[in-house]
């Protein structure tokens, strides 16, 4: 999980790790979504939106990348770090990117959240006017491996 606030007119990291990812096991019972915004409320306070991002395959299972919206207000006392932009993890047309740092599916995961913004109701709605407008320097890059 990457959790992530407002921070005046910038978006920083912060969370239970600090900026680091936070990392959580689940059983194949269990419902990743419900496991994230759980764990969030009970030690950040409800999420403003909570969005999985991205996947990829790891030892033992799958890693499933969420981003976690917290309020500007919301767990101030957590160490945080403003986030900074990162070209997206690629490879060819037909393989996923040799390495992938957190940087990297960080950016992935705010462009991702830019288009929700959009097209995606329910997202425009849970975020304030500073957010869209720190989302809209966030735009989807044509992919480059067509022709």
């Amino acid at each position: 999980m990457f959790v992530v606030r407002m921070r005046g007119d910038r978006l920083e990291l912060t969370g239970p790790c600090g900026p680091d990812a936070w990392y959580i096991e689940s059983h194949d019972e269990d419902d990743p979504m419900e496991i994230v915004k759980r764990l969030s409320t009970n030690l950040m306070g409800p999420p403003l939106l909570v969005h999985s991002t991205s996947w990829r395959r790891g030892k033992g299972g799958v890693l499933l990348s969420f981003l976690v919206v917290l309020d500007e207000n919301q767990a101030a006392d957590l160490a945080g770090v403003p986030i900074t932009r990162a070209e997206l993890a690629r490879n060819s047309a037909t393989e996923a990117a040799k390495g992938i740092s957190a940087n990297q599916v960080v950016e992935h995961a705010l462009r991702h959240m830019a288009w929700l913004s959009q097209d995606d109701v329910a997202v425009r709605s849970a975020l304030s006017p500073a957010w869209l407008a720190v989302l809209a320097g966030y735009v989807p890059e044509p992919f480059r491996h067509i022709g």
